[in-house]
């Protein structure tokens, strides 16, 4: 009788694991509609810029003004942020609401306290601050540049704190009016690029300020809604700033270690033939962007639930959702790396071929994307298992294994510089991130004994055949049309993924890929309280 519950309680948990994976992938494709959607006003809102300022001193202004915090600060308060969920999940699962809603007031009177002083410093000292990171600015560039920064450094007081209110709100389960409020944001930046152009370009820094202005204001109902009651109290803050502390430095180095990666990749490629910086930087971009709307919106979902169940100390669920997690990442990235891959120089003459972006820069981008594609499923599977470390406090040891990787990376960079010039630096980064996913994967074997990660071998292995043939087969039908059947590039492109889409589903099912239903049902919108 006992092990019938057991057997009963077990298949109970695995419908709820698989349900919750499963939302979660729903709401993925709807925060990467979405997102797209942002990322195209984004866009929309540099053209205009373009249109109106050209590449005038106003713009070298305008860009190095919103660079300069970020540089600063964005690493600082974004490690704050990922810091702050797991102890968000402990403190709400162990002492209530209320708690959680002392410990994030805390943190943001924490972040309120450093942005004020951020935005002191870029009242006081615009002048110097222009002259350190913008020393080749003269003139009326500099002087533009230094009032810029005045206001662009006040913003952190409001982006600082929509990032506290933002991971409080994925804990919540809330991913897409955020989105949605992002749209609000672009669009004032639109109008006043606008009603800059037809008055004074010194009201154009105003859009960005007013822009976190009304978004934070747009936050507020959202948390209230969510249960957040704000405590001006200070009390106990210095307990706060040291636990938020200790999980925030390794992730703000850790963020920092791969800001080296680029560094040193860039430093290289300066050295080599002209073109090969851009090239690796628009290729960069692609993955990136591929990263940007699929794994990465999954990862961010799938956190607070994985810090959730840590805080519960509830290892069945924290497994079950870690390697379904997982089996979903490794299902999605598998297929778009080897789709990259094959059709690495197609993909950059559509997204870049035009004036300027000649053959020549499709075929130099086309082989670094190449490279950066073969590490695509590496990185996205490192994202994860970062995550997976994160939702158990541990923030040290992925800090550490990118340490490692760093050198790894630039051993790799110098020796394949020589042979591969701009290829060699894309390869090595791809290296890197396998290493890294070697690293991850064995250590958390190792540690976390009631952690399963990976599901059956012969499950991965039914996976990777499934996606060689389904890109393998469209290859084979794209070189047979393009060569009997002529049709804009992008439309052959079109056909042939949504072809290997197809024959991948096919196979996964035919294999008895059980996880196949929640790629099934990644279009179909279910009414569930998650998905709010």
């Amino acid at each position: 009788m006992i092990n019938g519950n057991n057997a009963e309680q077990k298949l109970i948990n695995d419908k709820i694991g698989h349900k919750v994976i499963r939302t979660a992938a729903q709401t993925a494709v709807l925060m990467a509609l979405l997102t797209l959607i942002s990322k195209l006003l984004g866009f929309v809102r540099e053209m205009i810029m373009a249109a109106f300022f050209g590449t005038s001193y106003i713009t070298d202004a305008y860009v190095m003004a919103q660079a300069v915090p970020g540089i600063i600060f964005a690493g600082i308060f974004g490690a704050v942020g990922t810091a702050y969920m797991p102890m968000l999940a402990e403190k709400i699962e162990k002492q209530g609401d209320e708690a959680g809603n002392r410990f994030t007031s805390q943190a943001i009177n924490i972040v309120l306290v450093v942005s004020l002083c951020a935005s002191i410093i870029g009242l006081v000292f615009s002048d110097q601050v222009t002259a350190i990171f913008a020393s080749g600015f003269e003139g009326e560039t500099a002087k533009l540049t230094s009032f810029f920064i005045k206001v662009t450094f006040s913003y952190t007081l409001f982006s600082a704190v929509q990032g506290i209110l933002d991971s409080f709100l994925q804990y919540k389960r809330t991913f897409l009016p955020q989105i949605i409020i992002g749209y609000a944001q672009n669009i004032i930046m639109i109008a006043v690029i606008i009603l800059s152009a037809v008055t004074s370009h010194y009201f154009l820094v105003f859009g960005l300020l007013l822009a976190y202005i009304v978004k934070l204001i747009l936050y507020v109902p959202l948390v209230r809604k969510r249960g957040m009651k704000y405590h001006a109290s200070m009390k106990g803050a210095k307990n706060t700033i040291k636990q938020i502390s200790l999980l925030a430095v390794p992730v703000f180095i850790g963020s920092s270690i791969s800001q080296i990666n680029i560094f040193v990749d860039k430093t290289l490629a300066s050295g080599l033939a002209e073109g090969s910086v851009s090239a690796l930087n628009y290729a960069s971009l692609l993955n990136n962007l591929v990263m940007g709307l699929t794994i990465s919106i999954l990862t961010v979902i799938i956190y607070p639930r994985l810090a959730q169940a840590n805080s519960l100390n509830d290892h069945h669920k924290f497994s079950e959702m870690s390697q379904k997690g997982f089996t979903i990442i490794f299902m999605i990235a598998l297929p778009f790396s080897l789709g990259a891959m094959c059709y690495s120089g197609q993909i950059v003459q559509i997204v870049y071929e035009r004036g300027a972006f000649d053959p020549m820069a499709t075929a130099m981008t086309g082989t670094a994307y190449l490279f950066y594609a073969g590490g695509l499923l590496f990185m996205a599977l490192n994202e994860y298992m970062v995550r997976i470390y994160y939702s158990m406090h541990n923030m040290r040891t992925p800090m550490t294994f990118g340490c490692v990787c760093v050198i790894i990376n630039i051993v790799l960079n110098l020796i394949l510089v020589r042979s591969m010039a701009h290829n060699g630096l894309a390869l090595a980064t791809s290296i890197a991130a396998f290493s890294n996913t070697t690293m991850l994967f064995w250590d958390l074997r190792r540690k976390y004994n009631h952690l399963t990660l990976l599901p059956s071998i012969k499950k991965l292995i039914k996976i990777i055949v499934a996606a060689g043939i389904s890109v393998g087969l469209s290859y084979l039908v794209y070189a047979l049309m393009t060569n009997l059947i002529w049709m804009p590039r992008m439309i052959y492109l079109a056909v042939v993924v949504l072809l290997a889409m197809v024959i991948y589903i096919f196979l996964l099912k035919r294999f008895g890929i059980e996880d196949i239903n929640i790629l099934k049902t990644l279009i179909i919108r279910k009414n569930d309280a998650d998905m709010k």
